[in-house]
């Protein structure tokens, strides 16, 4: 499996396609993309490399990760939505907000499966263990892929940060038990790939990151 990122929209999101080498299948992770050029650059480069789309995942559901839900579905019909339950209703309050955001034009989106923590998510012949991580969303998961030691992370950790706590469903203590429990346990050289800013590795986040003192050895 291979990542590729794009980032978009005015909150700076990262958009992941994992693809999957030897099908070119590849699945769509949290689209942020709202312009019109935004759209484009994925579908383009999804056109130009051959692949495959073939599932839509959101690590969670906050206005930022989900502007391109409905892009997605409607580009490549019939694909699979998934989300865990427990961000459903964070979900469903974006078009509550989302003109005072600054994006008028967000078009809701209807996952059509659920993500559970311990059932694995697979295409091509990639498989993605689905890690519960709540704190900074009721219902976040990561994506976690032992063979190429990555994990998707949405708003868990970040570099030198960890995800905010403060909007509807945050808990500072909840986010930093699902970090110990869920991303500290991985393997040092593990790649972290963000819902924002640069990539970054567990190992640099357990020596160097401030907010995870009580981790670093």
């Amino acid at each position: 499996m291979t990542v590729a990122g794009f980032t978009f929209n005015a909150f700076s999101e990262n958009t992941y396609l994992l693809i999957d080498e030897t099908t070119r299948q590849c699945a769509i992770v949290d689209p942020g993309c709202y312009e019109v050029a935004e759209q484009q650059a994925l579908r383009q480069y999804v056109a130009s490399n051959g692949l495959q789309v073939v599932l839509l995942l959101n690590t969670h559901a906050h206005i930022d990760h989900v502007l391109g839900n409905q892009f997605v579905l409607t580009t490549w019909p019939g694909i699979p939505f998934l989300l865990h339950r427990f961000d459903l209703p964070t979900l469903r309050a974006v078009p509550t907000y989302a003109a005072n955001y600054g994006f008028p034009q967000y078009q809701p989106a209807e996952p059509t499966g659920e993500l559970v923590a311990g059932q694995p998510v697979r295409f091509g012949e990639t498989e993605l263990e689905v890690r519960f991580a709540p704190g900074h969303a009721p219902g976040h998961v990561v994506f976690y892929h032992e063979p190429t030691s990555v994990v998707i992370g949405g708003d868990v950790l970040f570099q030198r940060s960890i995800g905010r706590t403060d909007l509807p469903g945050g808990d500072h203590a909840t986010l930093l038990h699902s970090i110990e429990t869920e991303l500290m346990t991985l393997p040092d050289a593990t790649v972290v790939y963000p819902g924002h800013g640069p990539a970054t590795t567990v190992g640099e986040e357990r020596r160097g990151n401030p907010f995870l003192t009580s981790f670093n050895k």
